[in-house]
């Protein structure tokens, strides 16, 4: 029993990892590609496992290796004030005001789970509908965020997190796919047709609020190097949960009977044909939980951003991380109680992850090579080899997170 509470004491923020980066967006981009494309694009999904793991453990490592998070880190160097002044808007663009968009859909995927067991009502109020399930569930993740401290965050997170696993996880062996063509799925193929869906695949998993959140987190649960080993089986094991997760919804997509998915409600509908009401539920509790995990964890990561960049108290019950948690909650509440797209908050958002996630990937493998800060913990060689390819899959990921927002033909 004492080598299990070991274990247990030792496990640390990956789960919140994975709750943020399986969101609705996550399940509807893994339902498309099983819907349009079958079981060929399993692969990126593990490529994305992949890229995700040594990036969150460079991250990781950095957190604990220099005390800092990589918004604190940003916020300490001794550069030009305008390329500070650079770096601070784009992490403002791409994890603050994008957080507050994605809020919206976080919260409303949670509605559209919920809607599977039972309706909630819409209020007119001065011309406006009120989506009341929506205002609950932000109502709840903002009092957890609240008065929650971190380890009950993570204790509700890692449950919700295990809950929707085994749902998706049931869905998929439920269903009983070829699973030859599945093992076929891990084979690279890429063309015209599908390398939007690959990018999307990759992009839905290669978060960058995830790398500021991980970072921040664990320099406060590992207090020393001599804990890495632990952060990296912390992070490597929540990262493969979540990327199995991800390759069970896009195995349930294939089987999926809508004659198209426009919607997240779509994604539980489109499965009664094949096994009754079981999987509707199923999916439900799935989308449900993906939502309401990605709406809590965006607006921490959100605040620990903020409260780093201005060197402030990044502790939850903190007042600077509250005032943060209303900004980020209470406008994406707002946007999703009311129905509201804020177009251009999420494209604003999208030009700043575009540009962002190249630049912070070469910025992690370049602080995580330096003597002064990371002494001994520096990358071992494989990682730089492997980090020559991030860079280059972040390019392409950045160039058509653009090209969707300017509308270029591309890829």
């Amino acid at each position: 029993m004492s080598g299990l509470k070991e274990i247990v004491d030792k496990i640390g923020p990956g789960p919140l990892v994975a709750a943020a980066f399986i969101g609705p967006g996550t399940v509807m981009v893994c339902t498309l590609a099983g819907f349009n494309f079958g079981y060929e694009l399993l692969w990126a999904v593990a490529l994305s496992i992949l890229i995700t793991v040594v990036l969150q453990e460079m991250a990781g490592r950095i957190g604990i290796a220099t005390k800092k998070d990589l918004a604190e880190l940003i916020q300490s160097q001794k550069s030009s004030t305008i390329f500070k002044i650079i770096q601070v808007l784009l992490v403002f663009g791409a994890i603050v005001i994008g957080n507050i968009a994605y809020e919206s859909g976080n919260l409303t995927g949670a509605r559209l789970g919920l809607e599977v067991f039972f309706t909630f009502p819409k209020w007119n109020l001065a011309g406006l509908t009120l989506e009341t399930g929506n205002f609950l569930i932000g109502l709840l993740a903002l009092l957890l965020l609240w008065f929650a401290n971190y380890q009950l965050i993570e204790r509700i997170l890692i449950f919700l997190v295990i809950g929707m696993s085994l749902s998706f996880l049931y869905t998929a062996i439920a269903i009983n796919p070829d699973w030859a063509l599945v093992l076929k799925g891990f084979i690279p193929k890429i063309s015209g047709d599908n390398s939007s869906s690959v990018v999307a695949l990759i992009g839905t998993t290669v978060v960058p609020y995830n790398l500021f959140l991980y970072a921040s987190l664990a320099k406060n649960k590992w207090k020393t190097t001599n804990s890495l080993n632990w952060m990296r089986w912390d992070i490597g094991l929540s990262v493969l949960l979540g990327g199995l997760v991800s390759m069970a919804i896009l195995i349930v997509g294939v089987s999926n009977q809508s004659e198209n998915i426009s919607d997240a409600s779509a994604v539980a509908q489109g499965l009664q044909p094949v096994f009754g009401n079981t999987g509707i539920y199923l999916m439900g509790f799935g989308l449900m939980a993906a939502g309401l995990t990605s709406s809590i964890t965006a607006p921490l990561a959100a605040a620990l951003v903020i409260c780093g960049l201005l060197g402030k108290d990044q502790s939850t019950q903190s007042t600077p991380m509250r005032l943060s948690f209303i900004l980020i909650m209470g406008l994406g509440l707002i946007f999703a109680s009311f129905g509201i797209r804020p177009v251009q908050l999420i494209t604003i958002a999208q030009v700043a992850n575009g540009i962002l996630l190249p630049f912070i990937s070469i910025w992690l493998i370049w602080v995580s090579n330096q003597k002064k800060w990371m002494h001994a913990n520096r990358n071992p060689v494989w990682i730089q080899v492997l980090s020559v390819i991030i860079v280059l899959l972040t390019f392409l990921l950045g160039i058509r997170a653009l090209s969707s927002v300017f509308n270029w033909t591309l890829f």
